[in-house]
């Protein structure tokens, strides 16, 4: 099991509990948006924006707050934002490849930020292509464990296409082809089994194994990045041994 899939687990279920609870719920709301403009406000049409609105109420983003994000996106209501997706790829401590996605509004203040959230915190940017071969394209969903087993989280989504299932801990990661990420969900569904996210990710294909001080100088620039306000999702292909995730703390 990946030490970086449980850090990021970990982040998941602190995220919603730290002070930067309002810029996960903006994070969460242009999600929505984007959803609802490329493929209609319809969630039960739309399974991206079925699964953006289930992330954002997993996460305790008012309803309100979900339902006008969705008009706005779907253009049945005023003041939605040209969204644009761009990604960047840069290097951390200890080599680590980096991959940045962005959501936003304006593309020189975003690559401005990012730049500046790498350059401070001992990384340094790189040319597209250049890091974006280590990672694969994979649709991830966490499902808690409420008592099941690893055997019955695989019963159930096998046959939608999961490759893997991982334990971490608390929860349950499973793994599949980005075009099956919706199968598997809906295979959850089914089997009446509760998932706590169903999102498409990039997972790196190798990884570079840290020390509690890499590991710290790598999370310190994740951290960084993240407070971006254009910054969506910081993916890198570390891995940090149980050991070491109990020093850093």
């Amino acid at each position: 099991m990946s030490g970086h899939s449980k850090w990021a687990t970990t982040k998941h279920k602190k995220a919603a509990l730290d002070a930067k609870r309002g810029k996960l719920f903006a994070k969460l709301i242009k999600n929505i948006e984007v959803a609802a403009r490329s493929g209609g406000g319809d969630p039960d049409g739309n399974p991206t924006l079925y699964d953006a609105i289930q992330k954002a109420r997993k996460n305790s983003v008012p309803l309100d707050n979900i339902e006008r994000a969705r008009k706005r996106g779907a253009g049945e209501e005023a003041g939605g934002a040209d969204w644009q997706t761009i990604m960047y790829e840069g290097y951390g401590p200890n080599g680590v490849a980096v991959l940045v996605e962005c959501l936003t509004d304006n593309r020189n203040r975003a690559a401005g930020e990012v730049r500046t959230a790498m350059t401070r915190n001992n990384g340094s940017m790189a040319d597209p292509g250049s890091v974006s071969y280590l990672f694969n394209r994979k649709g991830v969903v966490i499902a808690p464990k409420n008592g099941l087993s690893e055997d019955d989280i695989l019963l159930a989504v096998l046959d939608a296409g999961a490759e893997e299932v991982n334990d971490l801990g608390e929860s349950f990661e499973i793994v599949a082809e980005a075009g099956d990420l919706v199968a598997v969900r809906t295979a959850l569904q089914k089997a009446e089994i509760d998932y706590d996210s169903a999102d498409a990710s990039f997972l790196p294909s190798t990884t570079v194994p840290l020390d509690a001080e890499g590991a710290r100088k790598v999370f310190r620039l994740i951290d960084a990045l993240e407070d971006c306000d254009d910054v969506q999702n910081v993916f890198a292909n570390f891995d940090v041994s149980d050991e070491v995730m109990a020093e850093v703390g």
